[in-house]
């Protein structure tokens, strides 16, 4: 049935029935202050040569961009339509005089325009619609691709899932398969995995699995790969292989009425999981409070969204695939990292932790920097990329450990075991030579005198043995305590400088020192346990570390961790190592796991080489440090305030 709008017009009312009966239209009379609308079937508006005048051009031509026609009966007089009035309106101009042959050519040619432009519009309203539906896919699928965190990408896939269609709830299973004992096959079941209800967000979630068979809606999709739609989920069809569960429906008053329900497919076409769409609602922001509500409000879901979001599917299969692998490579990066801060810590036990405590406490002070909102850290923030970077770098600093020599890692006492022990050989023997020389002029006077005057004599030479014996006391003591590291500059050695130039014969009666000059140098360091040699040694660790970081094809997120590792032994002043560069060269990074990794050298529990230092004592000297210029005054406040340091304790 088309539909013809009429004015009231001056021609011959039976010409106009006439033509409206072998049209066989329904018509209605439209006044000059009348909405004009154009319905679903071809549209025609007749207009005399009064009614011409009587509307605007521009609501004529909103009518006809809308898909409607035009038809315009020329007036008394009047043989060519009039310069005022558009041509481009029209779709045919019926002059004076006319019959209805004219009228009936007039009416099907603006109906046949009319229903081209109705054609039109709806193909290029199908077009908008598929490319807006191709463009929401694209932007769809490059947030899915870019989403790193497992558990935010499932809930992003159902949330997009749920967005597009107009679905009030939502569930996501994911296929997991459980090895078997040898010999058996392994078992595959669904696990519920997520759910959405925007009409009941106060339902709690638990996730369970499900046997993978066709007793359930989706584990008969994910077994037959098929999506499966339902109108009422309460009348399913006659005969089929599965059942809906309305426990939850009854538990929490909830009517699950249309659902849609799609696998998920990975690149092999094998099925990964089940996306669950429940209630499409014909407004997205209503609630479903009851049954009625339901039945008013819930729509069927239609063909076209099967293909879309099956195709949404298939972009999220692909995403979790991508996650997977991600969280697989990211794990056996993990257990390669660990598995290096085992080899460092196995070569000098005494540090065990110290490489989890530096990247822990670095962690947390990043987190102390971006909360911050004073200072001239304010403007800082990490990501979540960067903060994983600091933490590997935090990690992995010390690596470069392996490359130093085992006995000057371990070096606890400034001479080495050996050595230490060759110095009480040597004070042990000049001890029995001065013993020897004792009983040696003892026998020598009885001899000589007899026991006459003996008495005296063994009293004097009592007494000056008895000096002897203190003096080379006080010497290994000397030696003793001269051995012993300091946190700090420490000690004058003047007196150990003096038991230096002694000398005492050997077995063969040559003239030795009671210290060789390597043991002078070695007992007289002022601060630590290393000379210079052994301080470079040790200090080429952080290069080692460099070099060895680098040789790591980083990705684009982690590709600083060889740069931030590189300077945690310099400093603001330029004074550290290996590089000696100033502030503007470390950055923050950088900074920050100085910090962390001075305060944990400083408080860690005893090592052979040095006392744990307290914490009152570990924090003033890392303020005078600051005071010094030496490290970052901002990030060593932070650090004290957030009680950064006890992220070292976790």
């Amino acid at each position: 049935m088309r539909y013809l709008l009429l004015h009231p017009a001056e021609f011959s009312p039976d010409a106009i029935a006439e033509a409206l009966e072998t049209e066989r239209v329904a018509a209605r009379i439209v006044k000059s202050n009348d909405e004009l609308t154009v319905g679903e079937i071809p549209t025609a508006l007749l207009l005399d040569g009064t009614s011409r005048n009587q509307w605007k051009l521009e609501t004529l031509r909103h009518f006809v961009t809308a898909g409607g026609a035009i038809i315009a009966l020329g007036a008394d007089g009047e043989h060519d339509l009039p310069d005022a009035f558009p041509e481009d309106l029209l779709a045919a101009y019926v002059p004076q005089p006319y019959g209805p042959r004219q009228l009936l050519i007039a009416l099907r040619t603006a109906y046949r325009e009319a229903a081209a432009r109705r054609d039109s519009l709806r193909a290029r309203s199908e077009a908008s619609t598929r490319t807006k539906e191709l463009g929401e896919l694209t932007r769809i699928g490059m947030a899915l691709a870019t989403e790193r965190d497992y558990n935010t990408l499932l809930d992003l896939i159902l949330t997009q899932a749920r967005e597009i269609t107009g679905a009030d709830a939502g569930s996501l299973y994911l296929v997991e398969t459980k090895e078997g004992e040898e010999g058996e096959e392994a078992e595959r079941t669904l696990h519920f995995k997520l759910a959405q209800n925007y009409s009941r967000p106060d339902i709690p979630f638990v996730t369970h699995t499900i046997p993978l068979d066709r007793a359930s809606i989706a584990g008969y999709v994910a077994t037959t790969g098929e999506p499966l739609v339902l109108d009422d989920a309460y009348v399913l069809p006659e005969g089929v292989e599965y059942s809906i569960n309305r426990s939850f429906d009854e538990k929490y008053g909830y009517r699950t009425k249309s659902m849609l329900t799609i696998p998920m497919k990975d690149h092999k076409d094998e099925v990964i999981g089940v996306l669950q769409l429940i209630n499409r609602k014909r407004r997205h922001d209503v609630k479903l409070g009851s049954p009625e509500e339901s039945d008013a409000e819930v729509i069927a879901f239609s063909p076209r969204l099967v293909e879309l979001v099956s195709a949404l599917a298939g972009q999220a299969a692909v995403s979790i695939e991508n996650s997977q692998l991600y969280e697989d490579i990211e794990r056996l990066f993990e257990g390669f990292v660990r598995a290096a801060v085992t080899a460092i810590e196995q070569r000098d036990p005494t540090t065990f932790g110290h490489s989890g405590r530096v990247a822990s406490m670095t962690v947390g002070l990043a987190e102390v920097v971006d909360r911050t909102r004073t200072g001239i850290y304010k403007q800082v923030n990490f990501t979540r990329e960067e903060v994983r970077e600091i933490r590997y770098a935090g990690l992995l600093h010390d690596f470069g450990k392996v490359g130093v020599r085992e006995q000057v890692l371990v070096k606890a006492k400034k001479l080495y075991p050996q050595e230490l022990s060759l110095v009480r050989q040597r004070h042990g023997f000049i001890l029995r030579t001065a013993e020897r020389e004792f009983y040696r002029k003892r026998m020598e006077y009885l001899e000589q005198h007899g026991r006459e005057g003996y008495a005296d004599f063994a009293a004097k030479l009592d007494e000056e043995f008895n000096r002897q014996m203190e003096d080379l006391s006080r010497f290994i003591q000397m030696v003793v305590d001269a051995n012993e590291p300091t946190v700090l500059p420490a000690g004058t050695f003047e007196g150990l400088m003096e038991y230096a130039e002694r000398r005492y014969q050997d077995l063969e009666g040559k003239d030795r020192p009671f210290l060789s000059d390597d043991e002078v140098r070695f007992l007289t360091i002022r601060k630590g346990s290393l000379d210079e040699a052994e301080r470079l040694e040790i200090e080429s660790h952080v290069t080692h570390t460099y070099r060895f970081l680098r040789q790591i094809p980083w990705t684009k997120e982690l590709r600083d961790i060889p740069r931030i590792a590189y300077g945690h032994h310099e400093k603001l002043d330029g004074s550290g190592y290996p590089r000696h560069v100033s502030a503007d060269q470390i950055p923050i990074q950088t900074r920050m796991m100085t910090v962390a990794d001075i305060f944990d050298a400083l408080t860690a529990s005893d090592r052979p080489y040095k006392r744990a230092v307290p914490l009152d004592k570990a924090l003033d000297i890392i303020r005078m440090e600051v005071r010094d210029g030496m490290l970052d005054a901002d990030l060593v406040r932070l650090f004290v305030e957030g009680k950064v340091f006890e992220k070292g304790d976790e």
